[in-house]
């Protein structure tokens, strides 16, 4: 039996017809605006829409500008917290169905996209390109206002946000605001008391992946940031600083009340009970 023929009788004609092409290289859907040619109708439909001149909208609530109602949309959802499409694996849910698709690659561990460099592998192409740019040293995206360089573009659109003063991502449990939805994703979790990251060794559980790095360091031992005058070694960055004080004999926390200055601001706080009682 004929491959043609085999696939006749398993699969529908049209499907059929699709795959037959990726053998035969016929690209019979054309673009009328500069003749390339598409193995499928629909992707030819999507290539057109390129060219299309699409009216740019803004979004009420945030008042991002989209080109295309299609566009906007999809963004739309972030808002309502629409999402309709969900994992068959652990019924996660998604607003757009290529969020989807990305995310069950976590479930197979498919990870397409290799870097010829360094071997690493990606579960999706955008990755792959941003990551490429640790490599070149690319930082394509500038900001216009203070002239800082960005890799990735949405980097540049959340530090657009410290010039602007804009916390667009809100808290629907306490309203507090955030400039990135990351820091809001965290937050949430103090709401939620979600703990997703746990310690191996001592099953220790926290909420957020940084915190659980420094944990692990009192089971390692391991202290990375070392003083340069003494000498002395810390596990925290914020500890090294705090602990610089005592060779510049800076004390940049002053109490209101009597204008006393401490090194620390857990010494403040302590302070300020004798004025509260």
């Amino acid at each position: 039996m004929s491959h043609r023929s085999e696939l006749q009788k398993n699969y529908p004609q049209h499907q059929v017809y699709k795959h037959l092409c990726t053998h035969n290289e016929e690209h019979p859907f054309t673009s009328e605006v500069h003749k390339k040619n598409f193995m499928r109708c629909y992707v030819s439909k999507k290539h057109f829409q390129t060219h299309r001149e699409e009216p740019a909208l803004a979004c009420d609530e945030c008042k991002e500008v989209f080109k295309g109602a299609s566009a906007l949309k999809l963004h739309l959802r972030t808002h309502t917290g629409q999402q309709q499409y969900t994992c068959y694996v652990c019924k996660k849910s998604f607003s757009h169905s290529g969020n989807l698709k990305y995310h069950l690659r976590i479930h197979t561990e498919e990870r397409p996209f290799k870097c010829d460099v360094c071997k690493k592998f990606f579960r999706q192409s955008g990755h792959l390109k941003n990551h490429l740019r640790t490599h070149t040293g690319e930082r394509p995206f500038k900001c216009d206002v203070c002239k800082k360089f960005f890799r990735q573009s949405v980097h540049l659109k959340y530090h657009l946000y410290t010039h602007t003063g804009e916390h667009p991502f809100k808290c629907d449990v306490c309203k507090k605001s955030f400039r990135i939805p990351s820091s809001l994703k965290v937050h949430l979790r103090i709401h939620t008391g979600e703990r997703p990251y746990t310690c191996n060794l001592c099953n220790k559980s926290f909420s957020h992946s940084n915190t659980l790095k420094l944990h692990l360091r009192i089971h390692t031992g391991e202290r990375p940031f070392t003083c340069n005058i003494c000498k002395k070694s810390f596990n925290h960055s914020g500890n090294l600083r705090l602990h610089l004080h005592t060779h510049t004999g800076e004390r940049p926390y002053k109490c209101d009340v009597c204008k006393k200055f401490f090194r620390q601001s857990s010494t403040l706080k302590v302070h300020m009970r004798t004025h509260t009682g």
